[in-house]
């Protein structure tokens, strides 16, 4: 009888429902403008990690579910993931031969990107004001990268998620 293992599809769809669960958890007032981007952190590590896998139309997907969870105008993170996971993925093989803390920066100016492409894409359909404060998050974003990174690397490892 041939040994079976666990379909890495369920932990790679398990760390995005997470991360897509507390990107939604409540935060206070004052510190709603240093939410970082879980959802999109997880994604450009699997993007990164398994570009055969996870890709731009997954990237696509989960933009949508996350629109929906938040109840704004569909596909305005949609389009602002798959663009920038795009990017991920077009140069994946240059970004895992960079240091951590290179990656961290490419990872807060693609999110920067992705803040502007969001903004732009919320802008064309209704009206909403450039809010400066919002990008605080980037900081945030590259502060995390490496601790999510050698996480999510540890359970692609124990799990053999190939």
């Amino acid at each position: 009888m041939p040994h079976s293992r666990p379909n890495g599809r369920f932990w790679i769809w398990l760390s995005i429902t997470v991360a897509l669960i507390l990107q939604a958890a409540p935060w206070p007032g004052e510190l709603d403008p240093f939410r970082p981007s879980l959802v999109l952190l997880v994604t450009f590590y699997w993007v990164l990690a398994l570009p055969h896998r996870v890709n731009v139309g997954s990237a696509l997907l989960v933009g949508l579910l996350w629109d929906l969870m938040l109840g704004s105008t569909l596909g305005v993170r949609g389009l602002m993931m798959a663009i920038v996971c795009y990017l991920v993925a077009l140069n994946f093989q240059v970004l895992r031969n960079l240091s951590l803390l290179q990656q961290a920066l490419l990872i807060a100016m693609l999110t920067l990107l992705g803040k502007l492409i969001e903004f732009w894409a919320e802008y064309l359909v209704s009206e909403v004001t450039f809010e400066p404060q919002r990008t605080w998050a980037v900081l945030l974003n590259f502060i995390l990268w490496p601790w999510l990174f050698l996480l999510l690397r540890r359970m692609r490892r124990k799990f053999s998620i190939r």
